[in-house]
């Protein structure tokens, strides 16, 4: 669950983007109120169901006006909807973690996306034979290796993983 994943991490005080959660029931009678809500963030924002995986049904949107039509999208999939504030040119840099108590962290990997979508969208990663590449390991400095695999250890911790993971990263400007 993508919203009490993110509590967590805030809660522990990890980087988290901005984002706002919405429930069907209650954006079906206040619509106006939650997109205008969402509609704060700063744009583009991604639109995803809460509980799934592999981007299915997360839709990236550049402006106000084109995000309830994403919202309906992402709740023919979930009842509940995460909307993320997004990053102009960001760098997706991800860690494998394995273990229990003592996690051991991968070097980090860095998808490169080619997609006309802009991002590691479905399509990109399922559908597009060249729509992304990985880049392992990631072109990093010593110190942002260390971060990131740092964040991804504490991530897998706070979130009481166990066995293997694949923590997500932005890297921004």
């Amino acid at each position: 669950d993508k919203d009490v994943m993110k509590r967590l991490l805030i809660q522990a005080g990890l980087p988290v983007l901005p984002y706002v959660t919405l429930r069907r029931a209650a954006f079906q009678s206040a619509r106006a109120a939650a997109l205008h809500e969402a509609a704060k963030l700063r744009f583009p924002v991604f639109v995803k169901p809460a509980n799934l995986g592999s981007s299915v049904g997360v839709s990236r949107v550049l402006e106000p006006q084109a995000l309830g039509v994403a919202v309906d999208q992402a709740f023919e999939f979930d009842g509940k909807v995460v909307i993320e504030q997004g990053l102009k040119h960001p760098r997706e840099i991800e860690c494998a973690v394995l273990g229990g108590a003592a996690p051991v962290v991968s070097v980090p990997g860095e998808i490169v996306v080619n997609h006309p979508d802009g991002f590691y969208s479905y399509a990109a990663k399922s559908l597009d034979e060249s729509g992304a590449t990985t880049r392992i390991p990631a072109e990093l400095s010593p110190s942002e290796t260390a971060l990131a695999q740092e964040l991804s250890r504490r991530s897998f911790e706070v979130l009481e993983c166990e066995g293997m993971a694949r923590v997500d990263l932005f890297l921004s400007e």
